[in-house]
């Protein structure tokens, strides 16, 4: 398994922050392993996309996935592939969840970034040393980019 949390502070609320990453096409701004979004479905707390994953450290083509982000306001976003025939193969490879919490600190949110994935072991050789070693760094790299947005009036 490969797993990466990564915590940084935001000066922001955990309201702004929860509404960015519920907003997939805002949030593959700062996330490079969101692509070609085909399409968003959102019903009050959760929310659904398809789009073309790209696992970092991998230069394959992947299949498109559909994604299902649930919303606990003020807390947290659970992130998991949408229960959907379209996810076979994905599912096959890999069992894959992601969480984005929020708590408060002084000057704004403490958030943590967790992603993980869980690779088949039949594929895990080839998968699992790539994906460690690129993973912690396109995480990293989101909460940078998305500092600017939401800390200095970038907020849309």
């Amino acid at each position: 398994m490969v797993k990466v949390e990564v915590q940084s502070v935001f000066a922001c609320t955990p309201e702004a922050y929860l509404e960015f990453v519920m907003d997939p096409e805002r949030y593959s701004e700062v996330d490079d392993k969101i692509n070609d979004i085909g399409w968003v479905r959102r019903d009050g707390d959760v929310c659904q996309f398809l789009f073309r994953p790209s696992l970092p450290g991998m230069s394959l083509p992947e299949p498109r996935a559909v994604s299902r982000m649930s919303l606990t306001p003020g807390e947290r976003v659970d992130v998991r592939l949408a229960p959907v025939a379209r996810n076979a193969l994905n599912r096959l490879v890999s069992k894959f969840s992601a969480r984005f919490s929020c708590v408060p600190v002084d000057g704004g949110i403490r958030v943590t970034r967790m992603i993980s994935f869980d690779f088949n072991p039949v594929v895990r050789w080839f998968f699992e040393p790539r994906v460690r070693q690129a993973l912690q760094a396109s995480v990293e790299r989101e909460h940078v980019l998305a500092k600017p947005l939401l800390e200095q009036g970038g907020q849309r």
